[in-house]
């Protein structure tokens, strides 16, 4: 299984979700490959935000060595979900697909509600690591179900 978690800028939400998950999937057992990516080209080859590395690491998952980058087309090749933090990542990634083979892969990773941008706000770097840590466990559960 191959998943990639995409936010704007790709150094605050997504790198969260790409550590989080990864996480889990190495304590259940699972061999799954998590990425994560950005929909803004801001940030590319920066490592994520010391604020979620610290969110992180508060977990004891170390995300410090992601690199930050762009999705691409060819992401809808090779992974096969394409989890996006908020209604506009969602919009964006759509814009991008070629055929409904690539947009049945993309989805809010918290169902239909969105995980808020921390990037502005030291105190939501918490809980918006709470809501993702969920939002990756009922993944998972749905995922294993199949």
């Amino acid at each position: 299984m191959k998943i990639l978690m995409v936010c704007l800028g790709n150094i605050c939400r997504s790198p969260l979700a790409h550590g989080i998950m990864e996480q889990m999937a190495i304590e259940r057992g699972l061999d799954w490959e998590i990425e994560s990516a950005g929909t803004g080209d801001w940030h590319v080859g920066e490592a994520p935000d010391r604020r979620s590395i610290r969110a992180a690491k508060n977990h004891g998952i170390d995300i410090s060595t992601q690199v930050c980058r762009l999705f691409s087309i060819s992401d809808f090749d090779y992974y096969d979900h394409i989890f996006v933090m908020d209604k506009s990542n969602l919009s964006d990634i759509l814009a991008k697909a070629r055929d409904k083979e690539d947009e049945k892969k993309v989805r809010l990773l918290l169902g239909d509600k969105i995980v808020p941008d921390p990037y502005y706000d030291d105190t939501q770097f918490e809980p918006v690591f709470k809501m993702i840590e969920q939002g990756c466990s009922d993944i998972i559960q749905q995922l294993t179900a199949i």
